[in-house]
């Protein structure tokens, strides 16, 4: 089962249909007053500045008067709330954001404000204070960064501002403003505007019965009373084409079952269970409160280059080529099933390393190697695991080349903050199931040989011998690539793919979770 991410959904930039860059303002431009109906109980995020600090940092950084302006407008009209950070941590909209900013550009202290990123997104568990000054310094620059990014456009002070959520609404409500947004300005969330208006009309009309849930799986030639409703189920939202209300399983029933689980991430069996079902009774609210989230990251989707691309979709378990737009070929993925704050970025795959050696991350060394030790003596030779030497207290642990290490026999390096990587895996197993988020690792690939053919094939030295001599030789060999090709990793629960048919996946992550409790009031589709 392919679960394909429509290709044009990558295909702008974020702000594409902008217009041509405009030349930077000195004029003076007018203050946007202080929103004081933003308060902590109705804010997007937790945390607020102390309007004087604003002052201070533009007296401090001696900012010119567009920016400076630019910056109090900002923070004005979200009351001085934090944009970028949360008492959790970096939000995803600070995540995304790094992806659309061009570094080489930038000459807000880069460096040191990166360093600071990655090491608040590196923490597993933080508690951040408003009153921090790096937290604050943090916030402030980034914000600085925002208003950099937007005079290279001829978007409005306004677009700008209202970039990064700043208060929760009735979900209805943000429907109805989300389908008035600027198709031109998020060309992407314009392809997912059919879908939201579907669903908001499906909520307006009462949604949907609830099917009772089974433990029977029910099949074709069937008859059962529970048939009633799915067929029902399944009419409202088009799947089924006829409004057949009898209680047999037929052969138009199977196909529009098989629509569904396709839809939702399933295999295509044909198969009714408690799984299926489940996936129905999500209510009509809750799917419109799904797209939102999801068409609401998509206004940070970064700018699709020329030439090669590999996207990769976690939720979906899916990368998917394409060169010059074009669809090259699709890859089963696993994912690891610990996300940490991976929502989306960027990268350039420039490096290949064959028969990997696997450096353990001291995480893993601490819960699971250590205790194995102390179990079996021989763990670490069972294992094909050696000692390399010590680090604060842990000892440094790494995992051979050969049949048994976890990155199988090859990996692709493209550098980022989040230390994920493609690779191999000896456990094949995992692609034959649905929900792939799998314990650690990054991203393993199902077809490893084709991706290496794919990456090196400018390389008329790497042929497939080669690279499959390089794959079982138990050497650990780096090829740095002539040509990079750009990665684009994505988190999205709700996307229309090249045929236009709308699909949900499940929040493996919890990402949805989080920003539904920062985006809607409370009491929205409980």
């Amino acid at each position: 089962m392919k679960r394909i991410i429509t290709v044009t959904l990558f295909a702008y930039a974020v702000l594409a249909g902008c217009g041509s860059p405009s030349t930077p303002t000195t004029s003076k431009e007018n203050i946007t007053p202080r929103n004081r109906t933003i308060t902590p109980g109705n804010a997007y995020n937790d945390l607020f500045l102390d309007s004087t600090i604003v002052a201070d940092f533009i007296v401090k950084q001696h900012l010119d008067d567009t920016t400076a302006n630019r910056l109090r407008s900002f923070y004005n009209a979200r009351n001085f709330e934090f944009a970028w950070l949360d008492s959790n941590g970096p939000t995803e909209q600070a995540s995304a954001f790094r992806s659309l900013y061009n570094y080489s550009k930038d000459s807000i202290s880069s460096k040191a404000l990166d360093v600071q990123l990655n090491a608040l997104m590196e923490e597993d568990s933080l508690h951040i204070s408003a009153s921090d000054p790096a937290i604050i310094k943090t916030e402030l620059q980034l914000t600085w960064r925002l208003i950099a990014y937007f005079r290279e456009t001829t978007a409005s002070v306004a677009e700008m501002e209202h970039m990064v959520l700043m208060q929760k609404y009735p979900v209805m409500q943000l429907a109805d403003s989300m389908l008035k947004t600027d198709d031109k300005m998020y060309p992407a969330v314009a392809v997912m505007k059919g879908p939201l208006k579907a669903y908001r009309d499906y909520v307006e009309k009462g949604g949907w019965p609830a099917v009772t849930a089974t433990r029977k799986a029910i099949k074709k030639g069937m008859s059962s009373p529970i048939i009633i409703p799915v067929k029902k189920r399944l009419f409202i939202t088009g799947e089924l084409k006829n409004n057949d209300t009898t209680d047999v399983f037929t052969a138009e029933l199977e196909t529009a079952v098989n629509a569904f689980r396709n839809s939702h991430g399933y295999t295509q069996n044909g198969v009714i269970n408690d799984t299926v079902i489940n996936a129905m009774n999500v209510p009509a609210e809750v799917r419109v409160q799904q797209l939102l989230i999801n068409m609401e990251r998509m206004k940070w989707m970064p700018v699709a280059p020329k030439g090669k691309l590999i996207l990769v979709n976690i939720p979906a378990f899916v990368l998917h080529v394409t060169d010059e737009g074009k669809k090259l070929f699709d890859m089963d993925i696993v994912v690891g099933k610990e996300g940490h704050s991976t929502t989306m970025f960027s990268g350039q795959l420039n490096q290949v390393v064959f028969s990997p050696y696997w450096n353990i991350p001291r995480s893993i060394v601490r819960k699971e190697i250590l205790p194995g030790m102390q179990r079996n003596k021989h763990y670490l030779a069972d294992k094909n695991m050696e000692i390399t030497g010590e680090a604060n207290g842990l000892p440094v642990v790494r995992q051979r080349p050969g049949g048994k290490n976890a990155l199988g026999r090859v990996k692709f390096l493209f550098p980022n903050s989040y230390h994920i990587y493609f690779h191999d895996t000896p456990e094949k197993g995992l692609f034959s199931r649905d929900n792939r988020a799998y314990s650690h690792g990054c991203i393993r690939l199902k077809d490893p040989v084709k991706m290496a053919q794919f990456v090196l094939e400018d390389s008329p030295v790497w042929t497939n011998e080669k690279i499959d001599s390089a794959m079982n030789s138990g050497k650990e060999k780096f090829v740095g690539l002539k040509h990079p090709v750009p990665v684009i990793i994505t988190y999205f629960t709700a996307w229309v793919d090249d045929q236009q048919v709308l699909h949900f996946a499940q929040d493996v992550y919890g990402h949805d979770a989080v920003m539904k409790t920062k985006m809607f009031q409370e009491g929205s589709a409980d």
